[in-house]
């Protein structure tokens, strides 16, 4: 997040990690612009009197983008700033997502193209997935998961028009995201439950992992424990296994 208080941190870790793939994660919603209030004053929250800030609802974000009362070139510029402010850092910027998939809506989607090509970014990440990653009995022992499955299922009726939008751009995504659904509510057991469902192609794992410390309790965020629980997964002996027994291999945005 360019406007994240930890950037320069980030910034500092990747450049002792050339070979990491790095990308922008695009903040429309729920976050501190990075251009002042003025030059975007369809997407910032009018009633934050101290600072600048974008709204925090997704669905209002959604419905206002729907109608089209967010104004693209205002998305474009915002989005460009945002991946300038790293580059600038001396970070080679390998992809684009956005914070809460907001480039999931049709209007959205082509400001941000035209943002990543004007900056050299070649590729992006694909937020629609399968319909169902892993089996009805895994859902019905997770009944927090419903909601997001339901969002997800409705959200993929555009899932068409963004591959259409994403090849007619020239951009690079993968063939879907895997691991939406179970954000959360990642262990062991549902992380080999997507890892069967994965069929041939080139797709992404959505996950969050970190550390549950002091800094992460300041943020208003729902995922506090699960962020260390999906580290101890993803760097597990088991996890491995699980991937070489089924023949995936992994790789980052720069192999895309």
């Amino acid at each position: 997040m360019a406007g994240g208080p930890a950037r320069d941190a980030a910034v500092a870790l990747s450049s002792h990690h050339p070979k990491l793939s790095v990308g922008c994660h695009i903040v429309l919603v729920d976050g501190t612009p990075t251009l002042k209030a003025f030059e975007l004053g369809t997407l910032v929250d009018d009633r934050a009197a101290n600072r600048p800030s974008f709204r925090n609802s997704l669905g209002g974000f959604a419905a206002r983008a729907m109608a089209g009362r967010l104004d693209p070139e205002q998305v474009e510029a915002e989005a460009t700033a945002q991946i300038r402010i790293l580059q600038a850092q001396g970070t080679r910027i390998t992809h684009f997502d956005t914070h809460k998939h907001t480039h999931v809506f049709p209007p959205i989607l082509p400001p941000l193209l035209r943002a990543a090509k004007a900056c050299g970014v070649c590729a992006l990440r694909n937020p629609f997935g399968l319909r169902l990653p892993f089996s009805l009995a895994d859902l019905r022992k997770r009944p927090s998961l419903c909601k997001r499955f339901l969002e997800v299922r409705l959200l993929s009726g555009f899932a068409a028009g963004f591959r259409r939008k994403v090849s007619q751009s020239g951009l690079r995504t993968p063939d879907g995201s895997l691991g939406v659904v179970s954000t959360g509510a990642l262990d062991l057991e549902l992380f080999e439950a997507i890892m069967d469902s994965i069929p041939d192609g080139t797709w992404e794992f959505v996950c969050h992992p970190g550390y549950s410390d002091a800094e992460l309790a300041t943020i208003q965020t729902r995922l506090q424990q699960s962020r260390q629980r999906e580290l101890e997964v993803l760097t597990s002996v088991a996890a491995r296994e699980a991937l070489g027994r089924r023949g995936i291999q992994l790789i980052s945005y720069r192999e895309l």
